[in-house]
């Protein structure tokens, strides 16, 4: 898996999103009540706690506060570390479960759309916008583009910089706040 997400401010975090299914799946679950970048560098901060890369099983079947600890550490890896801990742990148990542990089997040659966001649905953490955004990230920085991506992704498949997906350089991330900036100025949110 190679993309061309741009969103950290930090090239070794952004390379792991772009090569780790797992980092880009728990980037993609933290991104909310917190700034973009720090949801998708939080990846890289809980490998490097860790000691290693991401394992799903290693995750999942870990001591529930013990991992808690681990995303509470400073810099904690969102502002609510215990909530997010466990919805981490959560998705990894459902990936452990479903997928052997192996987060991009989700899409890994799925030829519709509506069968990544049914799965991509069935993941603790993911509800609807998510999966449409995470449709979008996968078509738009992935080039994982099953049959009907645009229409599971709505507003997410259009080239107006409305969420993660839009994302390839850091000039993006300035106008992508700019452009939520103008939206809630206006009264709407990135689905106006």
């Amino acid at each position: 898996m190679t993309g061309t997400l741009v969103v950290t401010g930090d090239a070794a975090a952004d390379r792991l999103l772009n090569s780790d299914p797992l980092a880009l799946m728990i980037g993609m679950l933290l991104d909310q009540q917190i700034a973009i970048e720090l949801a998708f560098i939080g990846p890289s901060r809980l490998a490097d706690r860790l000691g290693g890369p991401l394992d799903a099983h290693r995750i999942a079947g870990m001591d529930p506060e013990e991992f808690v600890d681990i995303c509470r550490t400073k810099p904690a890896l969102h502002r609510f570390p215990a909530a997010m801990g466990g919805r981490i742990q959560e998705m990894c148990q459902h990936l452990v479960e479903h997928y052997d542990g192996d987060a991009a089997a989700i899409w890994r040659r799925v030829r519709k759309a509506e069968v990544v966001a049914d799965r991509l649905a069935a993941v603790p953490g993911f509800g609807p916008e998510k999966v449409k955004i995470f449709t979008a990230v996968l078509a738009k920085r992935f080039n994982r583009r099953p049959q009907g991506w645009e229409e599971v992704a709505g507003v997410f498949a259009t080239d107006n910089l409305r969420s993660v997906a839009d994302l390839d350089s850091t000039e993006a991330l300035v106008a992508l706040r700019e452009n939520r900036r103008r939206l809630k100025a206006a009264g709407k949110t990135k689905t106006d």
